[in-house]
């Protein structure tokens, strides 16, 4: 097992990549792994015309401090950059552990100013990039029967927020892409969960008010840390960090009501036991919700409520 004999969870052996590393949280996760002993890919963009090079920033002070990191400059928004960045770690260190997916860009507009322009590179992003990235690494994680998937959320897409209409978009699909992956992985050795982050970085800039002082990015990668080794516990989970708080953040299902005689207005008849949150659940999978559904229309207690 990768610790220490104080029980310092260590990332000796292991390979990360972390994307959109260059600078804010993946610059700080990039950091906290290699200190342990990972050997990280610093995937961002650059260095273009007048850009620059973050990655290879990132890369310098990885090794000013005793770790080993490689850069990556192409961008994962589409599935060959993503290919490139799983073969360009298995060409620098012979395998891959871990991936943390944290590139992310915005582009604020409400819905009625949505454009292709606006909604489809946010989607690109944070959206294409983190499910390509996750298929070009899964056939290296199932040959070894191990695999650590690490992706970004966001408040917005778990609970929205005014003017983030794509953002949110991408970010609630993240979720369902880190359930999915759980599932699907679970008997490979493979773990997938997700952070979402409380942090001040550019793209938080004037967002977060007198939280700002307190959200330091660092303070994110502790929770991506422990879910990329080998001894997280968890599978298909949303942690929000920040500002040193750690939460578990769950979907959950009202009890509800079952009637054969369902119309509209017994619908709204009925809102109030509809949406009451007494006795809700939190089915883990489609089959978990089938299985529920069944045992209301059966008259059973529903163990699964809680």
């Amino acid at each position: 097992m990768n610790e220490t004999s104080s029980g310092r969870l260590r990332f000796d052996g292991r390979v990360a990549v972390v994307t959109g590393a260059g600078a804010g949280l993946g610059r700080a996760h990039a950091l906290a792994l290699a200190a342990r002993g990972a050997r990280v890919i610093v995937n961002d963009l650059g260095p273009g015309t007048g850009e620059t090079d973050r990655a290879g920033g990132v890369v310098e002070e990885v090794r000013a401090l005793g770790g080993t990191a490689i850069a990556h400059r192409e961008s994962i928004a589409t599935a060959d950059g993503c290919r490139s960045l799983v073969e360009a770690a298995v060409a620098a260190y012979g395998r891959l552990d871990i991936v943390v997916n944290n590139a992310g860009i915005i582009r604020d507009r409400t819905i009625q100013n949505l454009s292709p322009e606006t909604l489809e590179p946010v989607l690109a992003v944070h959206l294409h990039g983190t499910a390509y990235l996750m298929a070009a690494a899964w056939p290296l994680f199932k040959a070894q029967s191990y695999g650590r998937l690490v992706n970004t959320t966001s408040a917005s897409g778990l609970f929205g927020n005014f003017g983030q209409a794509a953002y949110a978009a991408a970010k609630a699909g993240t979720v369902g892409l880190t359930r999915v992956a759980a599932l699907e992985g679970a008997r490979h050795g493979i773990r997938a969960n997700a952070v979402a982050p409380v942090a001040r970085t550019d793209m938080t800039a004037g967002m977060l008010g007198e939280l700002a002082a307190s959200a330091d990015p660092a303070l994110v990668s502790p929770a991506v840390v422990y879910l990329s080794h080998e001894r997280c516990s968890l599978n298909g989970e949303v942690l929000a960090v920040g500002a040193g708080r750690v939460a578990r953040t769950f979907v959950a299902e009202t009890r509800g009501v079952v009637r054969a005689d369902l119309t509209p207005e017994t619908v709204e008849a009925d809102l109030q036991r509809i949406c009451s949150e007494e006795g809700y659940a939190t089915p883990s999978n489609l089959q978990e919700e089938s299985r529920l559904i069944l045992s209301l229309l059966n008259g059973e207690s529903g163990a699964d409520h809680r």
